[in-house]
C-alpha cells in the first residue's frame, strides 16, 4: 500500500477516515475487483487487441497527489490513424464504434484498479487530468492535488464530460473539503448509476472533452475571491 499520505505543502485537515480508513479501504477494493474483475480485463484485453491492435493498454503520466507525476493504465480506446503529414486525426475520427462503448461502458478504465492497488489513487476523488494543465490551475483548482486522484469523483456523478472545467474543479475541490466514508460510498453508488445509463459521456461539442486551457482570473494568488 505504497503512496505518499501528506499532500506537499497543505495545511488541510483530515479526517480519522481520510487519515486511518480511506488508503487501506482502497488497497482492498482494488485487490477484490481485480480477482473479480480478471476475467472480464482478460477479455477486454482481447478484443482491443482484435479491433485496434497493439499495444493494447494505453499509458501516460498524470500528476496526482502533490503533484506527483505516475503512470496511468486504461485500455486503447482509439486508433493512430495519421493524415497525409504524419499528424494524428482528431479524436472523432479515431475513435470507433468499439472505442465508444469501452468508454460509455467505462471498461476502458479497469486498468486503473492497478494504479489504485499501487497508491497512486484512490476510488474516489478528482480525476487524474494531463501534466500539462498544472501551470494553468489558479490556487483554488490546483486543491485538487491535495488528495490522490479517483477512479471516479463528484464530478463524474454531476455531468462529467457533459459540465465545464471549471464545474469540475468546483466539485473536486468541494470533495476534497468534505471527505467521508458514507460520502466516498454515496459517489460509488452514484458512479454505478451513471455508468448503466451512460450519461455525461461526451461533451456535446467534442468526442471526449476539450482540452483546459485555463481559467478567467478570479482568485488572487492566495486562492481569495476577487
Amino acid at each position: 500500500m505504497k503512496g505518499k499520505e501528506e499532500s506537499k505543502g497543505s495545511s488541510r485537515q483530515r479526517g480519522f477516515y481520510e487519515k486511518h480508513i480511506k488508503r487501506p479501504q482502497d488497497f482492498l477494493c482494488a485487490s477484490a475487483a481485480l480477482l473479480v474483475l480478471s476475467p472480464v480485463m482478460a477479455a477486454t484485453a482481447l478484443l482491443v487487441r482484435v479491433h485496434l491492435g497493439s499495444p493494447v493498454l494505453f499509458t501516460q503520466e498524470r500528476p496526482g497527489m502533490g503533484g506527483r507525476i505516475f503512470k496511468l493504465y486504461k485500455f486503447r480506446t482509439m486508433t493512430d490513424a495519421r493524415d497525409e503529414k504524419g499528424d494524428l486525426l482528431p479524436d472523432a475520427d479515431r475513435l470507433p464504434p468499439f472505442g465508444r462503448m469501452l468508454r460509455a461502458t467505462s471498461l476502458d478504465e479497469l486498468p486503473e484498479l492497478i494504479n489504485i492497488w499501487k497508491g497512486d489513487m484512490s476510488v474516489v476523488g478528482p480525476r487524474p487530468l494531463l501534466v500539462k494543465y498544472l501551470p494553468l490551475y489558479n490556487a483554488r483548482q490546483a486543491r485538487r492535488h491535495e488528495v490522490r486522484p479517483g477512479f471516479t469523483g463528484l464530478a463524474q456523478v454531476h455531468g462529467r464530460n457533459s459540465i465545464s472545467w471549471e464545474e469540475k474543479f468546483e466539485w473536486d475541490v468541494q470533495y476534497v473539503d468534505n471527505i467521508t466514508f458514507l460520502g466516498d460510498w454515496k459517489i460509488i453508488f452514484q458512479t454505478a448509476l451513471k455508468v448503466l445509463k451512460k450519461e455525461g459521456i461526451t461533451s456535446g461539442s467534442s468526442a471526449t472533452m476539450e482540452e483546459f486551457r485555463g481559467s478567467p482570473s478570479s482568485e488572487d494568488a492566495g486562492g481569495n475571491r476577487l
